[in-house]
């Protein structure tokens, strides 16, 4: 893992975003390419927006979005929904599992930035209504 404390000005900007999921309850895999963007929101947030196909087996590609919303602190990162509600809590530096329980599913999630500025988030979920890992990766264009 990276030694160097990442701030919220190192990820303002363009990223280009891949995104590989294993379906293991629809038995299917999916990709999603695109780009990312983060915009400065406050003194230390970010808005986080995504924008791009989604490949579902052989189905046509659809559009697809999402926004989050960041804060960066002296602790790390927390994400949280567009609506503001608490996502999870991570330190990108750390390697650390963060969880956040949506019952019946169980999220986790690891990031990677030892190869900054390509960073990885790999998501595994998991209940009685998902089941699926979540492979993302960001790199500058």
């Amino acid at each position: 893992m990276t030694e160097t404390k990442l701030t919220r000005d190192d990820f303002l900007g363009y990223w280009v975003l891949t995104r590989q999921i294993d379906d293991r309850r629809a038995g299917q895999a999916a990709q999603f390419s695109g780009t990312a963007r983060f915009t400065p929101h406050g003194a230390q947030g970010a808005v986080y927006d995504e924008t791009g196909l989604l490949q579902l087996g052989s189905a046509t590609p659809m559009k697809a979005e999402r926004r989050y919303l960041y804060a960066f602190t002296e602790a790390g990162i927390v994400m949280r929904f567009a609506d503001g509600r608490d996502f999870i809590q991570f330190d990108p530096g750390s390697g650390a599992e963060a969880l956040h329980q949506c019952d019946p599913d169980t999220y986790r999630v690891v990031h990677d930035v030892s190869h900054w500025p390509q960073w990885q988030a790999v998501w595994t979920v998991t209940g009685s209504r998902k089941d699926y890992t979540m492979n993302s990766v960001w790199y500058r264009p």
